[in-house]
């Protein structure tokens, strides 16, 4: 599928290491121009090394540029989206993958860690697609790419915590948890542009996964299984997902582990009474399980 994505622009948020830079690699060796927005700060959101970012477009060569700021503001996503437009000539792609990770337990958890998380993870995220859909709008008006406008790809970051969740990571998991949300949102108000919108559950290395401290032995060998995964197949699917072919896929959320792909349900009803007693419904409930523990098995490499 090489040169697939040529005429295309993307942005990648949090594109200068680990599974970001993986996705922006991917987009560009597709064809794609890539803007690569990373502020180069710590897991925890702390500090910042312009470097990173300009490090990384180095590397991806020519049809490449950095955006070196936080996008954690509505004014500085803008700018990312306008650093698109004025070097490459539009934007079609957009990549929300930042994210910051400060994780405690509820009943003692830093109400100013709990905004930082939403806002970096989901907040900046919402910034940067409010910013980048008009001018997506705009292009399918104008037919870019020479006919109805199918360029368009919004994918989102997401984690499996966000559903599953997980010891500590009450942040970290609304987080994610609302960026499906507003997966599901910004699907259903671009469809009229052609503009398609998904969410990626990814599972590789990363740093995020080697700062995880196991609660108990199922959570250590998850652990110790997760560090095999490369990245590189998540830049993959995102890849696939921004392909022509993949067009009309929006509104889902998928998983990538190595080479198993998967697609997962959403939350419909499952079940339903009129005794209004909710015991009556316990054969449906769903088990309080980590998603540490519910992928707990080898990964297909």
């Amino acid at each position: 599928m090489t040169g697939e994505l040529k005429g295309r622009v993307a942005l990648v948020t949090g594109g200068g290491r680990g599974i970001g830079f993986a996705i922006a690699r991917e987009l560009k060796d597709a064809g794609a121009a890539v803007v690569i927005a990373d502020n180069g700060t710590g897991i925890a959101g702390d500090g910042a090394d312009p470097a990173v970012a300009s490090g990384a477009a180095a590397k991806l060569g020519d049809g490449a540029a950095a955006y070196a700021e936080s996008i954690a503001s509505p004014a500085s996503a803008a700018a990312a989206v306008d650093l698109a437009r004025r070097s490459f000539g539009g934007l079609d792609i957009l990549v929300n993958n930042a994210a910051i990770l400060r994780d405690g337990f509820v009943f003692k958890y830093d109400p100013g860690d709990w905004e930082a998380v939403i806002r970096n993870n989901l907040s900046a995220a919402f910034y940067a697609i409010n910013a980048a859909t008009p001018l997506m709008r705009e292009q399918a008006k104008a037919m870019r790419g020479g006919g109805e406008y199918r360029w368009g790809r919004i994918v989102n970051i997401v984690s499996t915590a966000g559903f599953y969740g997980n010891y500590g990571q009450a942040a970290y998991a609304s987080a994610k948890a609302g960026l499906m949300g507003l997966t599901r949102a910004t699907a259903l108000d671009m469809a009229r542009s052609h503009v398609a919108c998904n969410a990626v559950a990814p599972f590789a290395h990363t740093r995020v996964t080697e700062t995880i401290q196991p609660a108990n032995p199922a959570q250590a060998q998850y652990k110790e299984r997760a560090l095999k995964v490369d990245a590189k197949p998540v830049g993959a699917l995102v890849r696939r997902l921004c392909a022509p072919e993949c067009a009309a896929i929006t509104g889902q959320l998928f998983g990538v582990r190595g080479r198993e792909l998967f697609v997962f349900s959403q939350s419909r009803p499952a079940a339903r009474t009129t005794a209004g007693d909710p015991a009556a419904l316990s054969g449906h409930f769903t088990p309080l399980e980590t998603d540490l523990e519910a992928f707990n098995a080898d990964p297909v490499l």
